[in-house]
């Protein structure tokens, strides 16, 4: 029987991995090409394992735009959260000799497979046709998107369009990186070519077998997210790179700012809202489908944010990924809401959003709070409480529906949009769920409420299962998920949504934006988005001169592009994108290089309770934009060149 003859790159993975150890992950441990693709069955398993390099980002551990950042925080040392690799890189800890994490290996692995995959599909006989070229399609995507993922990891990459053949010497084996431009050229032919298959499926029929395989409204969808990453300043001109080079002195990133790669970026963004839309793809609103307490609005546009990430196959989720599932994520968001056990799986809080976080979100306005005149920045750590009745003005009756009466909490918490409260679990904060809702009266007594300070339920316990920050996330728990009696988490799980709606709507403003200016076509995206958030559209609320001191800031390029990246910022909260948004857009040494903190959790009185506490002093520097390459690959192979600033 005829051996596989196709070798891994050796450059780029280290070592060539045995047949039998590739044959590994391969189901059924089939052999040979020759029963790989001998029959349809075993083709199919040989599709999925292509499927199984998708990174696990419903895995809070395994997200590095979750962890890497500043969204999240944790105890020290990380006690009972799986994984702190991502976390470490945030703390300032990779390094080139053993690179922490990163997709270097497996996604090359996944390349390669893809590659054998589509050299050999074709040998496999009984297979129809239409489905031939549908899988043709969907492999042609994989290859693209671990492409995409390395390229905005680790910037220019070599690009493995076929795998060598075992004859190959070892000259071949001595890859180059290639310049960006080409990267993305070739990322975007292989998406266009997956896109255009007649037989590649725009709608999933089969919802039991099939959802979660790659559809158009996917394939378009990436090519938009990976065309506004292009023009943007990290990859678009950016002479910080001038003198990064390859062996043969090509120049590895361009160096002028071309406006172009904007109108390229709109025409993909609009090309994959229109085929999305046209598809039946809409924001998400939440209706019940079965018969619960009737929701107040301020409830209801929380549950609105909330279940736009957490209902599963919502009206809004382009691509959930079914090989992710929320699992910990979920427990590790939730506090303890009420007095019980604490099971071994029960509710831990110990996903810690930053005050840095908190203080992010508009005000009720919809405008930052630092520039809303109405809101008192200064004072935004000094307690203040709602009174039992909450009817002796405006303010108080609008906090009411997300602050429990009577309780002393910070002024931070008060006046703030409605993301803020569906995101966000802060310590006298409403927690809608947990089995326990509201009427349409409002009866508060039936709301649960955090109690985070020293000695209360939330509180730390122990050397784990706390909030290191005081702060826990609210957004990515289902309203659904409980804490039992005994004390132990039941969960209603959800893939992982890698594209939403929403998302593609903010990133067609910004590419607009950016390409001729701020205009009613950019505004309009925009305010679809903060629409269902609740608060007013762009024009309304930077045209208030009562709200703001920038009156009019929408109305230039330069203040429209603060107020898209800040609301890109909002509605993707804790969703793994700032991290890498904050990089394309060259903001990561202004917003990283900055403390980390949070409230001094330790004690009881409120006004110690609500005093800022410095966690960790957090460093970003030009090498952080992209990660390095194992140290032991640029030895093996000279010309494959490290990323600056990496020894």
């Amino acid at each position: 029987m005829r051996h596989i003859k196709i070798l891994i790159i050796i450059t780029l993975l280290g070592s060539v991995s045995s047949c039998k150890k590739y044959l590994d992950i391969v189901p059924d441990n089939i052999a040979t090409l020759e029963n790989a693709f001998s029959m349809r069955s075993q083709a199919e398993k040989f599709l999925f394992t292509c499927y199984s390099y998708l990174p696990k980002n419903g895995s809070y551990d395994a997200n590095p735009g979750f962890n890497a950042g500043d969204e999240v925080w944790y105890m020290f040392p990380a006690r009972g959260t799986g994984s702190t690799t991502y976390w470490d890189i945030a703390r300032g800890n990779q390094n080139a000799a053993n690179p922490l994490g990163g997709y270097w290996g497996n996604m090359w692995i996944g390349i390669r497979d893809c590659n054998i995959f589509l050299k050999n599909i074709e040998k496999v006989k009984d297979l129809d046709e239409t489905e031939r070229k549908r899988w043709i399609a969907e492999v042609k995507f994989l290859k693209a998107y671990y492409h995409y993922l390395l390229l905005k990891m680790y910037g220019p990459i070599p690009l493995v369009k076929e795998n060598l053949d075992i004859t190959s010497g070892t000259e071949a084996l001595k890859v180059y990186r290639e310049p960006i431009d080409d990267c993305v050229d070739y990322i975007v032919q292989l998406l266009d070519e997956a896109a255009a298959e007649e037989n590649m499926l725009t709608v999933i029929q089969n919802d039991i077998a099939e959802l979660g395989r790659v559809t158009r409204p996917i394939i378009l969808g990436v090519k938009a997210k990976l065309l506004v990453m292009a023009a943007s300043p990290l990859y678009n001109g950016n002479v910080d790179y001038s003198g990064f080079r390859d062996n043969l002195n090509r120049q590895l990133f361009n160096q002028t700012s071309d406006n172009k790669k904007w109108e390229r970026a709109v025409n993909a963004c609009k090309e994959a809202i229109d085929l999305s839309q046209s598809s039946g793809f809409r924001l998400h609103h939440f209706n019940p489908t079965i018969a619960i307490y009737e929701l107040v609005p301020a409830t209801q546009v929380q549950l609105d944010i909330r279940t736009a990430v957490t209902e599963k196959w919502n009206s809004e989720i382009i691509w959930g990924n079914t090989l992710s599932m929320t699992a910990l994520t979920q427990s590790y968001s939730m506090p303890l809401l009420a007095a019980g056990p604490r099971g071994s799986s029960g509710a831990k809080g110990v996903i810690s959003p930053t005050l840095k976080m908190a203080e992010l979100f508009y005000s009720k306005n919809g405008i930052p709070i630092k520039e809303d005149k109405t809101w008192n920045y200064t004072d935004r750590f000094s307690l203040r409480t709602i009174p039992t009745n909450a009817v002796d003005n405006a303010d108080n009756v609008y906090n009411k529906y997300y602050i429990k009466s009577n309780y002393q909490t910070a002024k931070l918490n008060f006046d703030r949009e409605p993301r803020y409260y569906a995101d966000l679990g802060f310590d006298g904060g409403f927690w809608y769920g947990n089995g326990v809702g509201a009427n349409s009266n409002y009866k508060s007594s039936a709301m649960l409420n955090i109690s985070a300070k020293s000695g209360e339920t939330a509180a730390r316990s122990g050397l784990s299962e706390y909030s290191i920050t005081g702060l826990m996330i609210k957004k990515l728990v289902h309203f659904t998920s409980n804490t039992g009696t005994d004390g132990n988490f039941n969960m209603v799980q959800y893939p992982w949504p890698e594209i939403r709606l929403a998302d593609l709507y903010l990133l067609y403003a910004e590419a607009l934006n950016e390409w001729k200016g701020p205009d009613a076509e950019a505004y309009r995206w925009i305010n679809l988005v903060r629409n269902r958030a609740g608060i007013p559209d762009v024009e309304v609320s930077w045209s208030n001169a009562n709200w703001v001191n920038q009156v009019g800031k929408h109305l230039k390029k330069e203040g429209f592009r603060e107020i898209v990246q800040q609301e890109r910022m909002i509605e993707l909260a804790f969703e793994g994108q700032r991290y890498w948004d904050l990089k394309r857009w060259k903001l990561a040494p202004e917003v990283l290089n900055d403390n980390v903190r949070g409230w001094d959790i330790d004690y009881k009185v409120p006004s110690e309770y609500y005093r800022e506490k410095i966690l960790f002093e957090q460093t970003f520097g030009l090498r952080d934009y992209f990660w390095p390459i194992p140290t032991q690959e640029i030895i093996k192979n000279r010309n494959l060149v490290q990323n600056p600033g990496w020894l």
